[in-house]
């Protein structure tokens, strides 16, 4: 197989605020695709109980009050019914508080699994997934993407929203609280009368600005901090997936060392980005936890003089400084949200980036990119006019293929390894989009590709060799004739036994259930590439005549280096390597020997 050497930063590289931007589009369908009803039920919902949250919240700002002054005053009937009042009030809260609860958690959990779906579906189709992998960009990991990332980028602005309106709302209404009841402080100053009206008010905004502002200086490289130990993060599960993966190849190797070694280099970077967000949030608990201990002192010093001069009552401190505490907290909502803004912009960029990746590559499908024509007409089972496959930067890999299959056909394809034979069959099968010309294939062929190294799902046996439709569609019989067809006969009676069969099976046993797959879907053009070059000669040419003899009116185009696959095919191109890109050299028509091979 060719292996593609692709230069990162093939893609153009897309601003951060664009990733950003293009994450808040897709998100924002939402509201806008099918199913909205339910969003936008849940959105109204929770903006009503935002309302009557703030206005309960109000009512035990006004029990503060009352409820001080009965204390002050020494009035028991007042402060018993304060006191018989406030469980009512409290448990109205609560009862909101769950409600509100579950309209959130609702809306992140529907909203995420719109995405999910969405950004699912357009990552699988047309083999995007696989197409991914081939060219350079920044959306590495696209599992943790689609899994970590799309949860935090649904979950946390739910809680921003609501955070954010309850904070505007509460700091209007308590602000009005700290303006009338605070009311003026006079002030002394050379024999003069300073009145300052609204003087809480003043020293709430003031407070929520030094405060802010401190949070700001201190922690401004949050959002590029949190964006690299996620990808880090993500860098070190896939480094050991990948381990156990290869775990037979790895311990076959001798690996253990090699392995542990890359992995601490790699859990490394994850410290070491640790490291530097520790010293962010180091710097925002000062911060933090400074404000929270002066908070609640502030407005009672602020409003001794008054107290003391007999002009404000203590029901009235009570309440001005709960007021004090709600309008402080609105205000510094930024600063106590902070980090977690740095969390959700950078997971929301990292799956900007994923949706950017996708965004190229239907612009190649579409033909809004040089691409390859694919197109369905004709009674020639495959036709390649002017076909050049290239990497998606424009570099050629094959140029100028012009060829013609006839139906039945069997055709192999042959060249040194890296000239792009197999990136020649992924264009025909149509996961290969870059390049020029077009391929045309009769109308409702159906291409099935047999890789050299198949995809074994994890589950039942039966799972496996049926993948990719459902093993319910398929008789019992028919899945156990092509197992026996296909060398696999020993492993008839565990059909319905579930195992990891990827490590089960060795080499030539996955290849020849590919082949059983084969034959139980029998497509109209089948294309080998090296699918059976983990088999010796003999179990080559069992395959290779069973396929004949089952699947006989079947287009069959061949990738290989074994001179003995010859024998087997009614035609031989050979690709040749240049510079500017690999040419069909020669179309040379072979016998087919079957006959003498079996």
């Amino acid at each position: 197989m060719v292996r593609l050497r692709v230069v990162l930063g093939a893609l153009p590289v897309t601003e951060a605020p664009s990733r950003l931007w293009r994450f808040c589009r897709s998100a924002g369908g939402y509201w806008r695709g099918k199913g909205s009803g339910l969003a936008w039920l849940v959105t109204i919902s929770m903006v009503a109980v935002v309302l009557a949250s703030l206005g309960i919240t109000y009512g035990l700002n006004l029990w503060n009050r009352h409820f001080y002054d009965a204390l002050g005053a020494k009035d028991a009937a007042t402060a018993l019914h304060q006191a018989v009042l406030f469980p009512l009030l409290v448990g109205l809260y609560l009862a909101l508080c769950v409600f509100a609860m579950w309209a959130r958690m609702t809306m992140q959990r529907t909203w995420r699994a719109w995405l999910n779906a969405h950004l699912l579906g357009r990552w699988l189709a047309h083999s995007r997934f696989y197409k991914l992998e081939l060219i350079g960009g920044d959306h590495k990991n696209p599992e943790h993407r689609i899994n970590d990332d799309l949860r935090i980028a649904t979950e946390m602005p739910v809680d921003f929203v609501s955070g954010l309106v309850t904070a505007l709302l509460s700091a209007a209404t308590f602000i009005v609280v700290l303006w009338n009841v605070g009311g003026a402080l006079r002030l002394e100053v050379g024999g003069h009368v300073l009145d300052i009206p609204g003087f809480l008010v003043v020293a709430a905004v003031l407070y929520a600005l030094i405060v802010n502002g401190s949070m700001l200086g201190v922690a401004f490289r949050f959002i590029p901090l949190t964006e690299q130990k996620n990808q880090a993060e993500a860098e070190y599960r896939y480094a050991l997936t990948r381990v156990r993966e290869n775990a037979e190849s790895i311990a076959l190797l001798g690996g253990a060392d090699a392995e542990a070694e890359r992995l601490d280099r790699g859990f490394g970077t994850v410290v070491a980005r640790w490291r530097d967000l520790m010293g962010q949030h180091m710097r925002a608990v000062i911060v933090q936890q400074g404000s929270a201990q002066l908070c609640g002192v502030v407005p009672i010093l602020l409003c001794l003089p008054r107290y003391f001069d007999g002009s404000m009552s203590l029901g009235a401190i009570m309440q001005v400084a709960s007021a004090f505490t709600i309008v402080q907290h609105a205000l510094s909502w930024f600063m106590e949200n902070y980090t977690r803004l740095a969390d959700w912009t950078a997971s929301a960029r990292r799956v900007g980036a994923l949706m950017l990746a996708i965004d190229e590559l239907e612009a190649a499908e579409s033909g809004r990119a040089a691409c390859i024509a694919h197109r369905e007409d004709g009674q020639t089972a495959l036709h390649l006019r002017d076909v050049v496959v290239a990497l998606e930067n424009g570099t050629p890999i094959v140029r100028g293929a012009n060829v013609s299959v006839r139906a039945g056909e069997h055709v192999l394809i042959a060249g040194e390894s890296g000239c792009g034979k197999s990136s020649l069959v992924r264009a025909i099968a149509g996961c290969w989009p870059w390049g020029g010309g077009s391929i045309t294939r009769a109308s409702g062929q159906r291409v099935q590709v047999v890789p050299q190294r198949p995809y074994i799902p994890f589950g039942t046996l039966r799972d496996a060799i049926t993948y990719p439709r459902p093993s319910t569609e398929i008789a019992d019989e028919e899945v156990s004739r092509v197992l026996v067809l296909a060398g696999l006969g020993q492993f008839a009676g565990r059909l319905d036994h579930v195992a990891a069969w990827d490590r089960t099976l060795s080499e030539g046993e996955k290849q020849r259930l590919s082949i059983a797959r084969l034959l139980l879907h029998r497509p109209d053009v089948i294309a080998l590439d090296e699918a059976t070059s983990a088999l010796h000669v003999q179990g080559q040419a069992e395959l290779m005549a069973v396929i004949a003899r089952e699947l006989p009116q079947a287009t069959i185009i061949s990738v290989g280096h074994r001179p003995e696959l010859e024998a087997y095919h009614d035609r031989k191109l050979t690709i040749l390597r240049r510079a500017d890109g690999a040419v069909i050299a020669a179309d040379q028509p072979i016998h087919r020997g079957l006959e003498a091979a079996e």
